[in-house]
């Protein structure tokens, strides 16, 4: 009998032991099985990345190449790229801020339509822990201190090559000297990108031609569209029949466009001459068989866009440190020289 419970007890502990050895080869083979689909979440969450651009003025040509060249960018480093248009509202702009928080975009590409919201939007994407890079126009406190790294141009040293080309102009065609010769400088005084601009351009002119009397300059500001620059340009051209012959600059290429428009309208372009700046719509006017507009600096938008994305991705992706300051350099462009220039860009 005790032969017979010795050897059942044996029986249930043998039982038992299987049971156990079951149960841990089971456990250890889902812990595995887990610890291999984070992994794959780890590789999926790299290889679908979103970034969002999202741009002050989404319409205008410039940031329409911009984000071209971040799209392709993004795609080529296995992300998705969003395109946004803030429509130059400060808040429709902030409702996009909103969006791609809520969407948990991986980082963020930008060009703000008020720069007095930078705080506020730098606040914003910190809290939710999504890197961002301005584009163009930095974000910045009310000292001009740089929140976030910024990719642009070198927007003063831009503005003096245009200052620099206008006043050799005016040399070479006697407006110098010509008493009905005026200088139009069309300003975006809210704009901090777009400041040093006109200032440069202005204080090269004035540095080459010193003797060019202050009463015959003028300034009118806009907002860097098109429509906008013709009407303050149009104002400045009625309330001085006196000038037949203008030199206009402006902050961007809209701002030329919208001037060479105006002094069209005037009966005052074929005298005149306007210069641009980005070359991306100075190349449709080199095309024509005449325009006022007969220079531009020229910048990439392409190089903008495609630095900023290859910075913000290599961020995301390696853990690569985002210079504060990345500026893409320029060179004027004429009818004569824009398509070697420029190349495809050109077209």
């Amino acid at each position: 009998m005790k032969k017979k419970i010795f050897s059942l007890l044996l029986s249930l502990i043998m039982i038992l032991t299987l049971l156990v050895g079951c149960g841990t080869s089971n456990t250890n083979t889902q812990s595995t099985s887990s610890n291999s689909s984070n992994g794959s979440n780890s590789d999926n969450k790299k290889k679908n990345l979103v970034i969002a651009g999202i741009y002050k003025a989404g319409d205008q040509v410039w940031f329409i190449d911009e984000g071209k060249a971040s799209e392709k960018v993004v795609k080529s480093m296995g992300g998705k790229f969003l395109y946004m248009d803030a429509k130059m509202n400060p808040d429709t702009y902030l409702q996009l801020i909103d969006n791609v928080i809520a969407q948990h975009v991986d980082g963020v590409l930008t060009c703000i339509p008020d720069q007095k919201l930078s705080k506020v939007v730098v606040d914003k994407l910190k809290a939710a822990g999504i890197p961002v890079i301005a584009v163009d126009d930095p974000l910045q406190d009310e000292n001009g201190k740089k929140l976030a790294p910024w990719v642009g141009i070198d927007a003063y040293n831009i503005g003096k090559a245009n200052g620099e080309w206008m006043a050799n102009y005016a040399k070479e065609h006697g407006l110098d000297k010509d008493t009905q010769s005026g200088l139009l400088i069309l300003t975006m005084n809210t704009v901090s990108s777009v400041v040093p601009r006109t200032k440069g351009e202005l204080e090269k002119f004035k540095e080459i031609l010193p003797d060019y009397p202050d009463s015959r300059i003028f300034t009118a500001d806009y907002d860097g569209q098109t429509d906008k620059a013709f009407a303050a340009a149009s104002a400045i051209f009625t309330a001085h029949p006196e000038i037949k012959k203008w030199m206009v600059m402006t902050g961007n290429e809209e701002g030329a466009v919208g001037a060479t428009r105006a002094l069209e309208q005037a009966g005052l372009d074929k005298q005149s001459v306007v210069i641009g700046l980005g070359g991306y719509l100075a190349k449709d006017e080199f095309k024509k068989p005449y325009s006022a507009m007969k220079a531009a600096t020229y910048f990439s938008a392409e190089a903008v866009g495609g630095t900023a994305a290859e910075l913000l991705m290599n961020y995301i992706l390696k853990g690569e440190q985002i210079p504060m300051e990345t500026a893409v350099k320029a060179v004027i462009i004429t009818k004569e020289n824009y398509k070697q220039i420029m190349g495809d860009a050109a077209n």
